[in-house]
């Protein structure tokens, strides 16, 4: 492995974690900086000044991209096209204007407390249109129950790309039977050390003993993150 993102994300609601995660990973990642790729977080709910906010995660900790987590962070991914989530919509704006990759989860969520409907990536057709210039990352494709609709928007916008972490290898091709027509949206992601997940090497490992082809799989694994990270 020649590259890793370490991905965090703001959610005290459900998990505990405040803004002291990004210094952590921004700390953390400084280590080797040529082969971690640190992701912050601004919580819309609790931030005071929205731009400044991700700008710092650009300008102070060198953030390769920033992540959301509607169902651990209680709001959908659209929450600003109703007025409610303002905030919101500056995040989105500054990160597209910093070309920084956001990372939204998709997907239910096992945590007490999470709300699994946020999770339906749906939400995404907003954004992806609203910030056209935006490059989005569908964490964990919609698994379990919404990956249909996320194979949908994944065909539908050129601006967003599925990751895979979370989906066990196994279940990959029963979850996205037409996997090789995106091949070129996939990135592969772990999700490690979550619940349910081996390791990275595991993942890897049963990637590559799917019946996919060699260059589907040098995208997914290398070439496709490559050029949306650098």
């Amino acid at each position: 492995m020649e590259r890793a993102c370490l991905i965090n994300y703001v959610a005290p609601e459900v998990m505990g974690f405040t803004e002291d995660v990004n210094r952590f990973v921004g700390e953390f990642a400084r280590e080797d900086r040529k082969r971690l790729i640190p992701f912050g977080s601004v919580h819309p709910k609790r931030t005071k000044d929205a731009k400044r906010d991700v700008e710092r995660l650009a300008s102070k900790w060198e953030m390769g991209g920033m992540k959301i987590h509607p169902p651990h962070q209680l709001f959908p991914a659209n929450g600003y096209v109703d007025g409610r989530l303002p905030s919101l919509r500056t995040i989105y704006k500054t990160a597209e204007r910093l070309r920084m990759p956001v990372m939204v989860h998709t997907g239910t969520s096992v945590f007490p407390g999470a709300r699994s409907k946020f999770g339906d990536p749906m939400d995404l057709d907003d954004v992806a249109q609203d910030f056209p210039d935006l490059t989005i990352l569908m964490a964990h494709g919609g698994r379990p129950l919404w990956c249909e609709t996320a194979f949908y928007l994944l065909r539908r916008h050129p601006n967003l790309y599925l990751d895979i972490s979370s989906i066990p290898p196994r279940r990959l091709l029963e979850w996205f039977p037409r996997l090789e027509e995106i091949a070129s949206k996939v990135v592969f992601g772990s999700d490690w050390p979550a619940p349910g997940v081996p390791g990275i090497r595991e993942e890897i490992e049963g990637l590559r003993a799917l019946p996919l082809k060699e260059a589907t799989l040098e995208r997914i694994l290398s070439t496709n993150a490559a050029k949306l990270l650098t």
